[in-house]
């Protein structure tokens, strides 16, 4: 009996080491492209049916949003209908609609203009709590719980008159972006979560004027919401993160994402990161444009779809790449924590499909990197699937998804 139990545990024993090493094989093999290409594969060489592929990349090309493809003419007709609307920051004439779909890392599609650098609107979140992460990851701030009023100095606005006129007399020669009972009390958490209601006007833009409630009278006199209590999807308060992210950095966040990111990944030399043409600060001496977190307003990420799918595929293995944790674990399991407050948000932009109501064909493991246009970053990690959207109709986002999923 003995002989049979002591059998028995090497037999067990043998086995968790062949599916340890099993398991460690399969991470080691991951493909991952290397900078400057990316190999292509025909989709049936790995299971997948060709003609729902095609299929796919028809119905993208025939829902193609019907917006105006000058970004600037585009705003004009949306968001700069807005109080304090007028645009501070680059507009772009967009392409063609394009995307690529990368399974198991390697591309089996792709469609319209994937090399073209075009705006990606607030996909650009993903990238600014990105470097948010970092900082996290680097000991730069030491917790998401902790309020940013003790990271953010007060910061000199660059540009300023030499000589200030009489009627500035007394007034604050600095900004202090935090420094309210309110503001005072909001964590890094309630920022990328977008719970937190700063309150205040940051680059000629007050925080009520974006998408303004339909009551006027409230714009300026409502009662705060206690930081972590309420969502609401705030372009200006995502511009007061970015402003605080380059306080702690001591650096513009382009060179911190190039650096930490996008270089490692093996991202192309043509993205750009660009801020408004006020959001300008002097930071150790230097001239450094604060960074927008889209293209509200102009401005965000001018990227294309290659390196997209890039840092979609980075999203994939929860911050590895190859060999290298480029974000951390943590980081990323955070990023995909839903609130109470909203739980198909995490940190921006990472929404979740946990109620399945924006893509009801996939499942509730579904995120994906979200911006207006719209541009969509989808992650699958049922189906080891990654796949850039740019320029489809909001509604046929599903469509889409399910068009491609058909192909399994």
């Amino acid at each position: 009996m003995k002989k049979q139990l002591l059998l028995l545990g090497f037999v067990l024993l043998g086995f968790a080491i062949w599916a340890q090493k099993k398991t460690t094989l399969a991470k080691s093999v991951a493909y991952f492209p290397e900078a400057h290409h990316w190999e292509i594969k025909a989709p049936e060489t790995l299971g997948l049916k060709p003609d729902k592929i095609r299929d796919a990349i028809a119905f993208a090309q025939s829902h193609e949003i019907k917006n105006p493809r000058n970004m600037e003419v585009n705003h004009y007709q949306t968001f700069g209908k807005e109080p304090y609307g007028i645009g501070i920051g680059p507009f772009a004439e967009r392409g063609e609609p394009t995307g690529l779909i990368i399974y198991k890392g390697y591309v089996v599609a792709s469609w319209g203009e994937p090399l073209r650098c075009d705006m990606t609107h607030s996909v650009t979140k993903s990238f600014l709590s990105t470097v948010v992460g970092l900082a996290v990851d680097n000991g730069l701030i030491k917790n998401v719980n902790d309020t940013v009023y003790h990271y953010v100095p007060p910061i000199e606005l660059y540009g300023s008159a030499v000589a200030r006129p009489a009627e500035d007399y007394g007034k604050p020669e600095l900004i202090r972006p935090f420094d309210t009972p309110h503001n005072r009390t909001i964590t890094w958490e309630h920022l990328l979560r977008q719970t937190s209601d700063w309150e205040g006007t940051l680059w000629g833009k007050p925080e009520w004027a974006d998408r303004p409630s339909a009551n006027p009278a409230e714009w300026t006199t409502r009662s705060r919401n206690t930081p972590g209590s309420v969502y609401e999807y705030n372009d200006v308060r995502v511009n007061a993160l970015a402003l605080a992210a380059t306080s702690v950095w001591r650096q513009p966040l382009p060179q911190v994402l190039k650096k930490w990111v996008m270089d490692p990944i093996g991202a192309s030399n043509t993205w750009r990161w660009t801020g408004y043409r006020n959001s300008w600060i002097v930071l150790d001496g230097q001239a450094v444009q604060s960074v927008s977190g889209g293209g509200h307003w102009g401005g965000g990420m001018f990227i294309n779809a290659y390196d997209m799918a890039r840092f979609g595929l980075l999203s994939l293995h929860k911050g590895r790449w190859k060999d290298q944790q480029i974000l951390s674990e943590k980081w990323v399991s955070q990023a995909l924590t839903p609130t109470t407050a909203e739980p198909t948000y995490g940190y921006m932009n990472w929404f979740l499909n946990t109620n399945q109501k924006l893509l009801p064909s996939a499942s509730s493991n579904v995120f994906y990197h979200l911006g207006n246009g719209t541009n969509m970053v989808y992650v699958d990690p049922d189906h080891d699937l990654v796949m850039v959207v740019r320029w489809l109709d909001n509604k046929s986002l599903d469509g889409m998804v399910k068009a491609v999923l058909d192909a399994f």
